[in-house]
């Protein structure tokens, strides 16, 4: 067994990969960039090594530095994660030609799989179900028609060395077949400097279902059972579980066995997914075979007890699996949510910035489990991606599993960026993702226009009423309590009050009565029992309801009580009935008019100013340009217009709403 390996990667996953490392008994060295100096990752190893500057490029992806690290440290094997240099096949040739173990598969395998027109070859000799396509590099648009037409409609163009979305379309003419090659081809040379361009049938009804593979050096080869991957926003996974509620058993051993075949063919020595897409008849078809350790393994570990990291390493030095298939078991159910640092309500922009309060759900064994490469007062950067954490859960049946992460979303806390769990909760809340009925297609279907705060279910409003009238009550009884108030003029602990809830000028009559250990709400005829020993400042207001467990995030915002539940988030006002009259007399104050303004949609770094003051612009034309986590962002104009100030310059670091533009 090694002694020391090098972990080639950062954030959550360099973190997984050191915890399992450290439970059995090997040393550890992190590679960081001069942004990640105070990251997670360098301060859980034993040793660390800065290789360069924040990008990407002048760091993480230069093989050489890592190379040295590894020389420097004495470092016997590197575990290169998932994204950057895992799938890469140099680096892992480059690593065993310098002596130094990649642990992962043999360079050989990670070339016959990372091409897909390859791939799609030995798939087909190794009797893999393939799409029906023609899987030669196409030359004209002309030609991509004709085999367009001889596979038929609706057929999907696909870049040979694409990924993550681009180079990408679907056709279902003859003009979209012309157009969707030019568009591909140009999108697939620009993005991988790789212009070779394939078409296949498009599956109707597809689901993403993959097959978790292990191989070992001595010819063993097992699938640890299947992971549902379909809901998916723009063709990256969302929400991921394992087993599928699509799959039966027959189904699950076939594409099983299917996958152990096409990992033997290409002696595949590690952990490694087989991707297929699955049509509505419960037919199958190979994707792709990812040669590395996947984002969502926690699911598949979840359900069989089994640590993937471990067993890479434990592969990689040479040992035999300790089990065959018939050994590998499936209990139960797991569900993860990627929690993303975006803003779900502006269109899942990036929100780069400082984590004011970082406070996951408690992690319990076996059924709450948090993978994260932050903490609380660190930075999410706007040179890396925006994973915050990988939030799991386990449950004996699906709807087990559904319930436990509803639950663990509540409890987790996260200030100062913005992160997509309202969109998580309300995907748990969704009747067709509780039913197991949807497709790839299903946030689209779903949120055709984006997602808004209206979006959100909320099937229980008395619940928020009833916390938002005890916090109250908190805050009353404290304010009773002050020292020096005048004479006569002392502030006096009422029970009638008058709820308003969020914009609506609808006023919910409630009393409140306070009682040991919480307090009495009496709302339309109702009684609510609410305990609980929440303090002021506390984000998390947990107790009891007429003994019903709840837990919900809270904040004091200005005079209003800031609630989250279930993904909800509603800003409510608790007050005398005659100040709740006097309110609704108040004018309405109309927020400033930015519409002479280009303002920045999210936090990010301005690359390009594209227009000058006093230059006449078009509807569409090009005004800037921000990055932002890997993402470059164009701004265009809406309509006709002059530029009359240019109020930012390139190079700087832009905030939300921030002014780049006034216009005349």
């Amino acid at each position: 067994m090694f002694k020391k390996i090098l972990i080639a990667n950062r954030g959550e996953i360099a973190c997984r990969v050191i915890k399992t490392a450290r439970e059995i008994g090997i040393a550890t060295v992190a590679v960081y960039s001069e942004a990640d100096k105070d990251a997670r990752h360098v301060g859980l190893a034993d040793e660390a090594v800065c290789i360069g500057a924040a990008p990407s490029k002048e760091s993480y992806l230069v093989m050489d530095k890592i190379i040295a690290a590894c020389r420097q440290t004495g470092a016997e094997a590197v575990h290169p994660g998932y994204g950057f240099l895992s799938e890469n096949e140099e680096f892992s040739r480059k690593l065993e030609e310098q002596g130094i173990v990649f642990i992962g598969p043999k360079h050989y395998s990670v070339a016959a799989m990372g091409d897909k027109i390859a791939s799609k070859k030995l798939a087909l000799a190794a009797k893999v179900n393939v799409i029906p396509g023609f899987n030669e590099a196409i030359e004209t648009a002309g030609q991509a028609v004709e085999i367009a037409r001889g596979i038929g409609y609706p057929v999907m163009i696909k870049a040979s060395a694409g990924g993550g979305g681009k180079g990408l379309r679907v056709a279902f003419d003859d003009t979209e077949a012309h157009e969707g090659f030019t568009s591909c081809r140009n999108e697939a040379k620009n993005a991988f400097g790789d212009d070779r361009v394939f078409i296949e049938k498009y599956v109707e009804e597809p689901r993403h279902i993959e097959i978790q593979v292990l191989g070992d050096a001595h010819g063993n080869t097992v699938y640890l059972w299947e992971r549902e991957c379909s809901i998916q926003r723009r063709h990256q996974k969302v929400i991921e579980e394992a087993p599928s509620p699509f799959v039966d058993p027959a189904m699950r051993k076939a594409m099983g066995e299917q996958a152990v075949a096409l990992a033997r063919a290409v002696k595949y020595e590690s952990a490694g997914t087989v991707e297929f897409v699955v049509g509505k008849d419960k037919r199958f078809y190979f994707l792709e075979m990812n040669t590395r350790l996947q984002v969502e393994h926690p699911v598949t570990e979840m359900i069989t007890g089994l640590d993937l990291v471990e067993l890479m390493i434990r592969v990689a030095a040479g040992e035999k699996l300790p089990f065959g298939q018939e050994q590998i078991r499936l209990e139960g159910w797991a569900m993860e949510c990627r929690i993303n640092a975006e803003d779900p309500f502006r269109n899942f922009l990036p929100s780069v910035g400082r984590l004011v309060k970082y406070r996951p759900p408690a992690e319990e064994p076996g059924q709450v489990r948090v993978d994260t490469g932050v903490y609380e007062g660190g930075e999410i950067s706007m040179y890396y991606d925006s994973m915050i954490a990988k939030l799991v859960t386990h449950g004996a049946t699906r709807d087990a599993a559904i319930a436990r992460m509803r639950e663990a979303l509540n409890a987790f806390v996260i200030r100062g960026v913005s992160s997509n769990i309202p969109f998580q909760a309300a995907l748990m809340q969704h009747p067709r993702f509780v039913s197991g009925q949807f497709t790839t297609a299903f946030i689209a279907e779903e949120y055709p226009d984006g997602f808004h705060a209206e979006d959100v279910p909320h099937d229980d409003p008395a619940l928020l009423i009833a916390v938002a009238a005890s916090m109250h009550g908190c805050y009353m009884e404290r304010a009773v309590r002050i020292a020096g108030q005048m004479p006569g003029h002392s502030r006096q602990l009422g029970e009638d009050y008058v709820v308003l809830m969020g914009r609506s000028p609808e006023q919910h009559p409630v009393k409140v009565h306070p009682v040991e250990g919480g307090y009495h709400v009496e709302y339309r005829g109702e009684r609510y029992q609410v305990s609980s020993d929440w303090q002021f400042g506390q984000p998390l207001y947990c107790g009891r309801i007429n003994g019903l467990e709840f837990c919900m995030q809270v904040e004091r915002v200005g005079l209003s009580y800031r609630l989250l539940h279930w993904g909800k988030q509603l800003d409510i006002r608790v007050m005398p009935r005659r100040s709740a009259e006097l309110l609704a007399m108040m004018p309405y104050k109309a927020p400033p008019d930015m519409s002479k303004f280009l303002l920045s949609p999210m936090p990010g770094l301005l690359t390009q100013v594209a227009v000058a003051a006093g230059q006449e612009v078009k509807a569409g034309e090009k005004l800037a340009v921000i990055e932002a986590m890997k993402m470059e962002n164009v701004l265009k104009a809406e309509q006709d217009c002059v530029v009359a100030e240019v109020m930012t310059k390139t190079g700087e670091s832009l905030a939300v709403d921030q002014a780049i533009l006034r216009f005349e």
